[in-house]
């Protein structure tokens, strides 16, 4: 099922001032965190108690909500798994994605979970988070590793410290590793999730940062602040040009076929198989919006 991730707006599961107003946005998922943004360690088990609480009540229901667990080796995750495979959860991203074998470890632990409170095998979906430069390098084996991956996100910052980079005003030490992640996902048949922009009272910069990772094939961004929702949608959502084109083009490609051709020039455009394939993504994306905003 092909899902609407524009933005997935990050909420510390711990504070219920934030659970507040980020139910009142237009985020297109809820990313609750029980990780890095929930601290000191006493605070991870009111996290829990919070977010089920508040999936539980309904009151998110207009949102995908997804669970930024903790990783393997901080003994929180088997903790956060159990208490938050609920009704109204759709799954749970993973940080700290190394390798493969990292996201083939928490599928079996979610298919144990599932098993165990009689639901469905396959249920909870992933969202790997790729945060080192060791991940970016294995991003596809990341994205191939379970069926349970709908999506693939990039973490810039965690990502540069590993590099030993700089992260630099014209994002150029984030080209290439962007790139790769987005390859890899579109490879893989996954979403690719731009990083969270850290400056996130600069507007202009994140404009900037959104017209470069849209020509990179990126569907959807980390947010942190709702003030950035409008221009991640914007950005992330056909126009009513590429929309128009995209009919256009699938009209031409039907003529094309009652004449029998497979490839074809007609009134000025080139016809193809894949032009056809991304006139239909276009489509799609945009149904899943006009089928958001008609709830």
């Amino acid at each position: 099922m092909k899902l609407l991730m524009r933005s997935l707006l990050f909420v510390p599961g711990h504070n219920e001032h934030l659970l507040t107003s980020a139910s009142q946005t237009d985020a297109d998922c809820l990313l609750l965190d029980i990780e890095d943004s929930v601290q000191p360690q006493e605070n991870k088990q009111l996290a829990r108690n919070l977010i089920q609480d508040w999936v539980s009540s309904g009151k998110l229901n207009k949102f995908q909500v997804f669970v930024r667990v903790n990783d393997c080796e901080s003994g929180d995750l088997l903790k956060d798994l159990h208490q938050l495979t609920i009704p109204g959860i759709a799954g749970f991203m993973y940080p700290k994605s190394k390798s493969g074998n990292d996201i083939y470890f928490i599928d079996k632990l979610l298919e144990i979970i599932e098993c165990e409170k009689k639901i469905p095998v396959g249920t909870y979906k992933l969202i790997p988070l790729i945060e080192t430069t060791a991940a970016v390098l294995n991003a596809q084996e990341i994205c191939k590793a379970s069926d349970r991956v709908v999506a693939v996100a990039f973490g810039c910052e965690d990502f540069i410290a590993d590099l030993q980079g700089v992260h630099d005003d014209e994002h150029i030490s984030l080209f290439s590793p962007r790139a790769m992640i987005a390859m890899a996902a579109r490879a893989s048949g996954v979403i690719p999730i731009d990083t969270v922009h850290v400056k996130v009272h600069d507007l202009e910069d994140l404009e900037l940062n959104l017209k470069l990772v849209k020509k990179l094939g990126f569907e959807g961004m980390l947010v942190l602040h709702p003030k950035e929702l409008k221009l991640v949608h914007q950005y992330f959502s056909p126009n009513t040009q590429e929309v128009a084109d995209a009919e256009e083009m699938l009209k031409l490609y039907h003529e094309s076929k009652a004449e029998g051709k497979g490839v074809a020039l007609k009134n000025g455009k080139f016809v193809s198989l894949p032009m056809v394939g991304l006139a239909n993504s276009i489509l799609c994306k945009n149904e899943l919006i006009l089928k958001k905003y008609k709830k």
